[in-house]
């Protein structure tokens, strides 16, 4: 260990004895510093994180390592010294490992200097330390790897700048055999071994805080296969060519190369291991939280995880099928046994494709992918299928993914949020509906679906939706112990007993129109009656089987009680503006976010629109929302507190301001809301404050700006400093409180004090 160490000091000093070790430590720093703050534009982006700073990491770490090692042997090769150094009492390895040692003391050193970014993130906001704990080890790791690399090119010549490019191609191969664009022009299955080669991916999988024994045991084992390949470079400069020591170097051989060997196998032989793995994340983002543990714990029947992806798939999503692969592996062990995974390629079974389109509705997406040379599109499957019972829901893309684009250009496409999205699923699946026969069960009248069709007008793409519709209906009455039928009603048939204008006035039904530019019109409407109740029935999708099913069962579901906690949501009607009136201009209320709103709570609950105006709320409701109320009648306030005096629980989205442009400057204008709840929630102890609130430090307001540019008039649009637009950072959430514990940020647009009486 002495020998080392002295090795290690004596290159530590000539690094600082001389102005080398400042060129090199200081630009990296301004690399560095440069790629954070203005490539990254770290102040632009408004999150409290450094991601910015591990982004180019890998690649200012090879240009730094190759530069570091082109000197270590090539130096002592041309000035003769390397002779000296191979006949003192000194092993080979001792003399590498020393010389190893040395670079990464180097490499830590400047690691360290770039502390500061952090430390003052978490200066300016809530920092998680446990993606930049993992950040640093990974650096650390890739540098070991590319010392190594460097450090043998080093051994096999004299010249040192030949040294530095052979080090960076080679460093460089390891870097870019994983990137997307060499992956795209192969398969998933040689993309992902691409990918497990690569130093950037390994890189990538540590920073974002998880610390897998799989990427530390490739890099040690990359770092150790190349340190060997060194002593055994260093070795062979004292052989002899004769017959004496002709074992000796088939044996020095032998050794390296079953080290190599056995390295590799490592490698292969941990790949299916995913648990062994630590979470540094502040809240735990990569780790099963206890709900899904439980929820898989208390599962009654087997449970199906099916993942659809193609062999040949956009670019920006290959990376991330080996991630959803590993999170899908601990679902299944912590299942024990009660979920099954598979990852399929539908493109490679004709069946399992025709089973994925008719039954679960789920097709291939057309992506288009843009090259430097050329542009096509690729059908590829990016879709998880849950199936309990004969219940399943389907995650495709756009709920998995979420994409941040980079002031360059380029694209970040991750995970959203994986496991909450599939832990959502699995308990909508399990708890959030039963099984068909138990919704049928449950019915307390016979539910009735009424096929409206006209077959002489039918399209003939639809003709075939008829036979299917009843093909499903027979299997539920089948099922449903006479509590299910159905009945098909030609309304052009004067038999019927049913006209066009009586589909009119009972149900608003209108027909069909084949085309823009034909008058021909044709009927094919679903009408599911269960007592007094009546639902319209729109299937989506391509009118598949399976399409037809899952809009069925939902409208008999969501007629059903007892399955889903029930929502009441009741929405505020607009009264007309005077001023707008008179001025013959409408107000058009904001039923779109309405719309987004109640989509959002029909994922997991089943959202009932009530009507207070009877003075008594339904009494089936879990939970009353209120959304902006005012212009409310004394009933409905009356409603408001008996539903709260029976126990009920209730939520307001309210405020005592509305802000719309002025009908005469067309300037936004904040006025007052009439009709409010406040008496009634001030007499529950919250009170609204009749003010707004104001921040210093808020969210700006984008402004149309005219200026003058040599006698003409420009428009742009610039960000005005706007008090009234709160921006609450992380630490202005409470801790307590789950729903915004780990929020980073929330804005809140013209709020007014909430005071709450303890």
């Amino acid at each position: 260990m002495k020998q080392i160490l002295a090795i290690t000091r004596k290159e530590l000093s000539s690094y600082f004895g001389s102005p080398m070790a400042l060129i090199f430590i200081g630009a990296f720093l301004a690399a560095t510093l440069f790629t954070f703050f203005w490539i990254d534009t770290f102040f632009a982006r408004g999150i409290a994180d450094v991601r910015p700073l591990f982004r180019w990491m890998p690649l200012l770490i090879l240009f730094l390592v190759s530069a570091l090692t082109m000197r270590q042997w090539s130096e002592e090769q041309q000035t003769g010294t390397l002779e000296i150094l191979l006949t003192l009492p000194v092993r080979a390895w001792q003399l590498v490992l020393g010389k190893f040692l040395a670079v990464m003391v180097l490499v830590a050193i400047t690691l360290a200097l770039t502390l500061f970014l952090p430390i003052s993130v978490s200066i300016m906001g809530d920092l998680d330390w446990g993606p930049v704990i993992g950040g640093y080890l990974a650096a650390l790791l890739l540098a070991a790897a590319y010392t190594a690399i460097g450090l043998f090119i080093s051994s096999r010549t004299n010249n040192q700048i030949v040294a530095l490019i052979l080090s960076v191609v080679l460093c460089g191969l390891f870097y870019f055999i994983g990137n997307r664009s060499l992956t795209e022009f192969f398969g998933e299955s040689v993309g992902d071994v691409l990918r497990l080669l690569s130093t950037n991916s390994r890189f990538e999988s540590i920073e974002r805080g998880v610390i897998d024994l799989r990427d530390l045991v490739y890099y040690i084992t990359l770092a150790v296969v190349f340190l060997a390949l060194n002593v055994l470079s260093l070795d062979s400069k004292r052989w002899s060519i004769g017959a004496h020591t002709a074992n000796y170097r088939t044996n020095a051989n032998l050794a390296v190369g079953l080290l190599t060997v056995n390295a590799l196998l490592l490698n292969v032989w941990l790949q299916p291991v995913t648990a062994l793995r630590a979470d540094l994340t502040q809240s735990k983002e990569y780790s099963l939280s206890t709900v899904t543990e439980d929820l898989l714990a208390n599962l009654q029947e087997p449970l199906l995880i099916r993942a659809y992806f193609s062999e040949r798939t956009h670019p920006l999503l290959a990376p991330l099928v080996p991630r959803i692969r590993d999170m899908l592996t601990e679902y299944q062990v912590a299942s024990h046994g009660k979920v099954m995974v598979e990852v399929v390629d539908p493109a490679q079974n004709p069946d399992l494709e025709a089973e994925a389109a008719q039954s679960y509705g789920i097709r291939p997406t057309p992506f288009q992918i843009a090259g430097r040379y050329e542009s096509s599109v690729v059908n590829a499957y990016f879709d998880i299928l849950v199936r309990y019972g004969d219940k399943s829901e389907v995650l495709n893309f756009r709920d998995l993914i979420e994409v941040e684009p980079f002031r360059d250009g380029t694209l970040d496409v991750r995970l959203r949020n994986l496991e909450y999205d599939l832990t959502r699923t699995i308990k909508k699946v399990v708890y959030g509906f039963q099984s068909i026969d138990a919704v049928l069960a449950a019915l307390t009248d016979p539910a009735v679906l009424t096929l409206y069709v006209t077959p002489d007008t039918l399209p003939e793409e639809f003709a075939t939706v008829p036979d299917t519709v009843q093909k499903v209906a027979t299997e539920l009455e089948t099922q449903s112990n006479g509590k299910f039928s159905l009945k098909i009603v030609n309304p052009d048939d004067p038999s019927s007993g049913v006209t066009r204008q009586q589909l009119l006035d009972q149900y608003g039904l209108q027909p069909f129109t084949e085309s823009f530019l034909s008058t021909d019109t044709y009927y094919l409407h679903m009408v599911l009656q269960v007592g007094s109740q009546g639902a319209l029935i729109y299937p989506s999708g391509d009118m598949t089987e399976a399409d037809i099913r899952t809009s069925i069962e939902s409208s008999l579901k969501r007629m059903s009680s007892g399955f889903l906690k029930v929502v009441g949501l009741w929405l505020p009607q607009i009264q007309p503006d005077p001023q707008m009136a008179q001025m013959g201009q409408t107000q058009q209320p904001l039923f779109s976010t309405w719309n987004s709103l109640s989509q959002q709570l029909q994922q997991d609950y089943e959202v009932q629109n009530v009507d207070l105006s009877s003075g008594q709320a339904p009494a089936n409701l879990d939970v009353l929302v209120v959304i902006a109320p005012q212009n409310m009648t004394d009933k409905e306030k009356y409603a408001i507190d008996q539903y709260l005096m029976r126990g009920g629980a209730l939520v307001v989205a309210g405020s005592n301001f509305r802000a719309q442009p002025d009908p005469f400057s067309g300037a936004l204008a904040v006025t007052p809301i009439e009709g409010g709840i406040n008496e009634l929630l001030a007499h529950y102890g919250v009170e609204i404050g009749d003010s707004l609130v104001l921040d210093p430090n808020n969210e700006p307001f984008p402004i149309t700006v005219q200026r003058q540019v040599n006698g003409f008039n420009v428009q742009e649009i610039q960000a005005l400093d706007y008090p009234y637009f709160v921006d609450v950072r992380g630490e202005g959430m409470s801790t307590e409180s789950p729903i915004i514990a780990n929020l980073p940020a929330v804005t809140l647009n013209w709020v007014s004090p909430v005071i709450v009486q303890s």
